[in-house]
């Protein structure tokens, strides 16, 4: 049984090394080189006053996370948030992912965010078709745009309204 809880500060290390993952290994993070634990700071921050959560397993080891977090910091986006999760690897295709992204959509429904917009890789196919089934359509393409690994990507911007 997977729980559910706000992110702390201290979930730092566990956070970073799910994302770390990714950045090594995939084209769902963009960044090309491992960050350091320092950004989380700055992701908590950027996040501050949105939902942020980690889900945890029966050991109350992190096993995944997601946010939101504000599209643009003028005042007229502010019905407007982009979500941001990653599951450790050998937790993937369990419900995770869908569980968390209800509760960030019941969170953000109840502070009155009217739209959910997630940048994903053009490479990342499993994404794409993770929000496609949760009802997220594509609303933008940047052909071209990303360069990791030596490989050039699009950005795929997907929306859902809620």
């Amino acid at each position: 049984m997977t729980a559910i809880r706000e992110m702390k500060k201290e979930d730092c290390k566990s956070v970073i090394d799910i994302f770390n993952h990714y950045v090594g290994q995939s084209f769902a993070a963009f960044p090309e080189e491992k960050i350091p634990y320092t950004f989380f700071e700055e992701v908590f921050l950027k996040s501050q006053g949105y939902p942020r959560i980690v889900a945890e397993n029966q050991e109350g080891n992190v096993v995944g996370f997601a946010l939101l977090r504000p599209h643009n910091p003028i005042p007229a986006f502010r019905g407007t948030g982009e979500i941001t999760y990653f599951i450790k690897p050998d937790m993937t295709g369990r419900g995770l992912g869908t569980l968390m992204l209800k509760y960030l959509l019941e969170e953000a429904r109840s502070r009155g965010i009217k739209n959910i917009l997630a940048a994903i890789s053009s490479i990342n196919k499993d994404s794409i078709r993770f929000h496609s089934r949760h009802g997220f359509e594509e609303c933008g393409r940047f052909t071209g745009i990303g360069l990791k690994k030596g490989i050039n990507f699009d950005v795929i911007w997907m929306q859902l309204i809620l």
